[in-house]
């Protein structure tokens, strides 16, 4: 489980998030939606420990972020934000190695390879796995990334937006491989999605983000409302039902 207890994060007397109280459940999906601006990669960095706090208590599996040893606490989370600057001239194998470094700290082992090339296969590029970065497509390359952080192994893992980059046959793709590893794998996957209907259709919670407030979590069944949905983005939503679930229209 992941908690939050009177998380805090002040920017500047205009500009805060928190306090936030959340406990988001072991196994499964949770996506993190709402406005642009409204916190969610804030709440997301926080969780990760790549960006402190002002007050409050960030809880995963146990471990407090903030006082735990980053080597003990790289091997219960992992992150991957929107942003990646890694050199081009690495192939996704090397990339996604860099996911075992908690292990091996760069010398990697039979055992570590065998590793990086379940992940690689999972996110399916077998085919790929030599070509340097700046040889591939923005949506192959955020591919590769994901099978970095999945190559930690970790139990929890936070992605930041990982359908950047994806056109609409990637980004089913992509949170279909997610929905497995969820299963699969057993990991606890806490994701921003900026496209409530994916969120609808592959999370099996919905934490809604406003005005750095959690403002409502629940099973898409409890958020995918009318009024909800409404209220969050502040724009007139109408939720119909569709051939495989709850569809908000707001066009």
């Amino acid at each position: 489980m992941i908690t939050l207890a009177k998380v805090a994060r002040n920017y500047t007397s205009d500009v805060s998030i928190g306090p936030v109280d959340l406990e988001i459940p072991r196994g499964g999906i949770t996506a993190l939606v709402g406005p642009n601006g409204a916190g969610k990669s804030t709440l997301l960095t926080m969780i990760g420990r790549l960006m402190g706090l002002d007050d409050g208590v960030i809880e995963v599996a146990g471990y407090d972020v903030s006082t735990t040893a980053s080597k003990d606490l790289a091997k219960v989370v992992s992150i991957l934000r929107q942003e990646n600057h890694f050199i081009t001239r690495l192939t996704i194998r090397q990339l996604v190695g860099f996911g075992r470094f908690p292990y091996s700290k760069g010398r990697l082992t039979v055992a570590d390879e065998e590793v990086i090339s379940r992940a690689i296969d999972f996110l399916d590029l077998t085919d790929l796995q030599h070509r340097y970065l700046d040889q591939l497509s923005g949506g192959q390359r955020q591919r590769a990334y994901v099978a970095m952080v999945l190559c930690q192994e970790t139990d929890y893992v936070l992605l930041d937006e990982p359908l950047n980059n994806l056109d609409m046959k990637h980004s089913v793709q992509m949170m279909k491989h997610l929905r497995s590893a969820a299963a699969e794998l057993g990991r606890t996957i806490v994701i921003v999605l900026h496209d409530i209907n994916f969120a609808s259709h592959y999370a099996d919670h919905i934490c809604a983000v406003k005005n750095g407030l959690v403002v409502e979590f629940g099973t898409p069944a409890e958020i995918m409302t009318d009024d909800v949905l409404s209220r969050v983005f502040d724009t007139p939503v109408r939720v119909i039902d569709g051939p495989d679930g709850a569809l908000a229209c707001y066009y």
